[in-house]
């Protein structure tokens, strides 16, 4: 394969990954990594090296609109900021020394997993209150909708820097947003409105990943000939997605990617229980 076919067939992977990343909040890597290490025969570290990258880029290029929007908490995300970061970097360091047919292994079973929460139907919930801890934190906000400004609260703040602990790991470790488990803490545990806790997981990505990226970087797994194609396909493939977000509903191209994401969970299965990976 030539170089400029691999940078081509790189830009509009990493194109879609923007776009997957920036309509549900699950980060470019979850199409990066598999492309890379999969289908064009990267070495899995690398893979993840790119997949940060494409994150810190999907989380610039749909942050801003959302933030612009006044959808985005920036209060609460740059509180659980403090618990991603430190796990990120923890995840970081582990994933150097992890077997490469573990990291395929669990990265397919946590794409299976962010499939199935993101086909899951949202309730949609507002909190009139906060929590005690939460007031003290001021963790609570609003957002415009059609219909007028919705205030609301949060509550269980001890579980959900808890769960974004989790959530900073798995990202070092996998080189994926952890949207997914960042929505979870935020819509399940704390109660943040689903729209809110969407948007606000995305701008929370740019800094984990950033945190795992320099351990990356240090160890040379961070190369400018596989990041330049994956930073500009995924920015690109970001802002559509956050036009299309605050316009429509993207509920029906979420079942198309859910099914995409899977068969790529499933093939980075296969391809790490068979150490192809």
């Amino acid at each position: 394969m030539s170089v400029l076919i691999f940078t081509l067939i790189l830009f509009a992977g990493a194109y879609s990954a923007g776009l997957i990343g920036s309509l549900t909040g699950l980060g470019g890597g979850v199409v990066i990594i598999p492309l890379l290490s999969v289908f064009l025969g990267v070495d899995i570290h690398y893979a993840i090296g790119a997949a940060l990258v494409s994150v810190i880029a999907t989380s610039s290029g749909s942050a801003a609109a959302y933030v612009r929007e006044g959808i985005t908490n920036m209060r609460i995300g740059m509180f659980l900021e403090i618990a991603t970061t430190i796990g990120a970097v923890f995840g970081a360091l582990l994933a150097t020394i992890a077997p490469t047919h573990f990291i395929a292994i669990l990265f397919g079973c946590i794409l299976i997993f962010s499939a199935v929460n993101g086909l899951r139907k949202k309730a949609i919930h507002v909190l009139p209150e906060s929590s005690p801890l939460a007031q003290k934190l001021k963790l609570y906000g609003s957002y415009p909708t059609a219909a007028g400004v919705v205030h609301y609260g949060t509550r269980n703040v001890v579980g959900g820097f808890v769960m974004m602990i989790v959530a900073g790991i798995l990202s070092g470790l996998l080189g994926i947003g952890s949207g997914a488990l960042k929505v979870i803490a935020m819509d399940n545990i704390m109660r943040i409105p689903f729209k809110v806790s969407t948007t606000t997981s995305n701008f929370m990505m740019g800094v984990t990943a950033t945190a795992s990226a320099v351990v990356y970087l240090q160890r040379g797994y961070i190369q400018p000939g596989i990041c330049m194609p994956v930073v500009i396909g995924v920015l690109l493939g970001a802002l559509t997605g956050s036009r299309i977000l605050i316009r429509s509903s993207p509920e029906k191209l979420k079942v198309f990617f859910a099914i995409v994401i899977t068969l790529l969970a499933l093939q980075m299965i296969y391809n790490g229980a068979t150490g192809k990976i």
